[in-house]
């Protein structure tokens, strides 16, 4: 009888325990949210600071010793290349201007005059030259006059937008004086320093992304434009200088910059950084055998480069499958799942956050 009793215990033990290890075989699908490995364009990174200049950048002095009798610019006032932005006295240099045009009229007259009585043979050839010489000697004096008088005009030497204005009406000015500042924006130049010792992955051309503190939200992309030819022999670190369009003229001279110049592009596979599952040095990541039922598969990868939210890997993804990015914590190998979101970039975070949470609520 006890023998009966223990049996019958024993064998309905094993009868629970298979029942038990039948239910773990097959667990409920978990909702996750999975990304597929992509393809994309991939460059490595190197961060670095960066100061602004503007593309061209003047002081606007005055050239002579006179009073300032008109001003024709206001402050931040943007200008076109020529534009006059401050006259000076030139009362006498007009009346010299005007003798000296008369001056040159009439020995233009004088030099047509004889040329024509030459040609008939009732003037000698050396008088002809002697006219044709007063006539080149009144030009050069009235071109040295206009050039006096362009000295007394300080004009906008480029398109470009005018700093604080320096002078008043009134006021007597000499050579060096400064009268405001003129920066061409459209165009902005960047200037960093790159270690020396990677030297040889500079080249023109490289794309980069440089930010500000002063617009947090804004990117401002750009392209290396050229290098210096010198590495400094103190801190070993070569300048490197690229141009950032300013078309909306955000960016102001001497701003401080934040780059990422993005070196050794090419095609790389990725997935984003979320999906990795790390376990000492080793990284993994959980795929999902769609030919299987949506069960879990770990697996081990390489990987190289980052960038924020996404890793490249070198080896054990191909293009096109699904890893988990999202409810992986208690995955198993093996185990199904059901995928709530696929993570392309077309929604955020906290709405597919959401939706995995929806579906954990109705399992």
């Amino acid at each position: 009888m006890n023998i009966f009793r223990i049996t019958r215990y024993t064998l309905a033990y094993v009868l629970a325990t298979h029942v038990i290890a039948g239910h773990a075989a097959a667990p409920a699908p978990a909702s996750v949210i999975a990304a597929e490995a992509q393809r994309k364009s991939f460059a490595n990174e190197l961060e670095a600071l960066g100061t602004l200049t503007a593309n061209e950048s003047v002081n606007l002095t005055v050239n002579v010793t006179e009073t300032v009798s008109a001003v024709h610019f206001d402050d931040g006032d943007r200008v076109k290349s020529g534009a006059v932005l401050v006259e000076m006295t030139s009362r006498e240099e007009h009346a010299q201007l005007e003798e000296a045009r008369a001056t040159v009229n009439e020995a233009r007259r004088q030099y047509e005059r004889i040329r024509s009585l030459e040609a008939k043979g009732t003037a000698a050839k050396s008088l002809l030259d002697e006219r044709q010489r007063e006539w080149e000697t009144a030009r050069a004096r009235l071109n040295a006059i206009e050039s006096r008088l362009t000295d007394r005009l300080v004009k906008a030497p480029f398109d470009g937008v005018l700093g604080l204005r320096d002078l008043s009406v009134g006021a007597l000015v000499q050579p060096g004086d400064r009268v405001t500042t003129i920066d061409d924006d459209s165009v902005m130049k960047v200037d960093f320093q790159v270690p020396g010792t990677r030297l040889g992955m500079l080249q023109t051309g490289l794309d980069i992304i440089a930010t500000s503190n002063a617009f947090p939200d804004r990117r401002f992309e750009g392209t290396v434009k050229s290098i210096d030819s010198r590495i400094d022999p103190v801190t070993r670190s070569i300048r490197v200088r690229a141009l950032l369009p300013n078309p909306d003229r955000l960016l102001k001279p001497g701003m401080l910059m934040q780059v990422v110049l993005l070196y050794n592009p090419r095609q790389a596979l990725v997935i984003p950084e979320e999906a990795l599952q790390p376990l000492g040095t080793r990284q993994y990541v959980y795929v999902v055998d769609e030919g299987n039922e949506n069960k879990i598969v770990k697996r081990e990868i390489k990987i190289a480069g980052r960038r924020p939210g996404e890793v490249e890997v070198l080896d054990g993804l191909n293009v096109g499958e699904k890893v988990v990015t999202h409810g992986n914590i208690k995955l198993r190998p093996g185990q199904p799942v059901d995928i709530r979101v696929i993570d392309d970039g077309s929604q955020t975070l906290a709405d597919m956050l959401r939706s995995l949470q929806d579906g954990n609520k109705t399992e």
